[in-house]
């Protein structure tokens, strides 16, 4: 393809679908110069790339959902060392003014893109991290179907007939569950409501040691993913491997797009808000930001309010200054933002550096 002979530096926008892409480009005025549509395959992004470098020098891209329907082409773009930014959010104004359509949403992200204004650094999506996201996204369901296989063992139980019910009446959970599973019910005898109950529970019991059975392997691979990326962080007090696991995930794998441990801080939803009015100065809790992020820090906050001689004389000097528990909770969850940002940090530094060594 020939340049385009009016501009030489280009941003693209592309707002993706799960089958079609949109494309668009503007040029160093912000001018749109072309819209096209792109499959959401290798070969498709690569038409895309070479699309959008045929009106100029491609500065970057700005993407909206790159972490869902945009993942693929993150990755291509990346490998293809071309700067993509997230969109975070559609120009509210100009979609009122022009209505919503595909190719307006495309020319919105590359504007987005040429002002570099709503637009955010994404997480890679081809490290460690993702391979721990993915991973917790399955256990996560799988503890949630648990769950379910559970509660409707004990309703099922509940209304079983007597003589099923008084037998697992003084069970413990493990106990009633492997009883169950190990039931031998007739089962050409489906018709008949006492077996078609133990049909039933049988069933469940089975599926729930199944789950149980996954989320145990499950752990064990992230817990090995943990261990990798960052020993010393659960070396700390109170942070355990689910809490470590979350905070990995919020860093990703490229914690370096992180300006410093006050955006860390920002991102978990940790840093102090100013709530200050007249004569009153004082700070309250941010509500935004990861909050799985901000539930782990919690986690870890009280924890360590248990566990921890200094956080206790910590916590105590914050009340006798005469702030609130809750305000001494919230300057403890900031320092352990900080603690955590600074380990995730250097062992990034040291992965980069001993990658760069092999």
């Amino acid at each position: 393809m020939a340049k385009h002979p009016e501009a030489s530096h280009i941003v693209g926008g592309v707002d993706s679908h799960k089958d079609l892409h949109v494309a668009a480009v503007v040029d160093h005025h912000g001018r749109i110069l072309g819209n096209a549509s792109f499959a959401t395959t290798r070969h498709g992004y690569r038409l895309m790339l070479a699309w959008m470098r045929s009106f100029g020098d491609l500065q970057r891209i700005g993407v909206e959902c790159s972490g869902s329907y945009g993942a693929g082409l993150l990755r291509y773009m990346q490998a293809a060392g071309v700067e993509v930014l997230e969109v975070t959010a559609p120009d509210k104004h100009d979609r009122r003014r022009r209505g919503k359509n595909d190719d307006f949403d495309a020319e919105s992200a590359a504007h987005a893109a040429y002002a570099k204004r709503h637009t955010l650094t994404p997480r890679s999506r081809d490290g460690m991290a993702e391979r721990l996201r993915v991973l917790r996204v399955c256990r996560k369901t799988a503890v949630q179907a648990r769950r379910i296989a559970l509660q409707m063992i004990q309703t099922t139980i509940v209304c079983s007939p007597d003589k099923v019910r008084d037998l697992l009446r003084s069970m413990t959970r493990m106990q009633l569950i492997r009883t169950l599973a190990a039931w031998r019910p007739d089962l050409t005898a489906y018709r008949d409501v006492e077996e078609a109950y133990r049909i039933s529970l049988k069933s469940l019991a089975r599926r729930y040691l199944e789950l149980h059975d996954e989320i145990a392997d499950l752990d064990n691979m992230i817990e090995a993913i943990v261990k990798d990326l960052a020993p010393e962080l659960l070396a700390q007090t109170a942070i355990g491997l689910n809490s470590a696991a979350q905070l990995l995930l919020t860093a990703g794998d490229n914690p370096d797009r992180l300006k410093s441990e006050a955006s860390f801080a920002a991102l978990c939803g940790v840093s102090p808000i100013p709530a200050s009015s007249g004569k009153t100065v004082r700070h309250r809790l941010n509500r935004g930001g990861d909050r799985a992020a901000n539930s782990a820090i919690h986690i870890i906050a009280i924890g360590r309010l248990r566990l921890d001689t200094r956080t206790q004389d910590y916590v105590a000097r914050r009340i006798a200054e005469g702030n609130s528990k809750l305000e001494a909770i919230r300057c403890l969850k900031r320092y352990i933002a900080r603690e955590v940002f600074g380990i995730i940090m250097r062992r990034h530094k040291e992965i980069n550096q001993s990658q760069i060594a092999a």
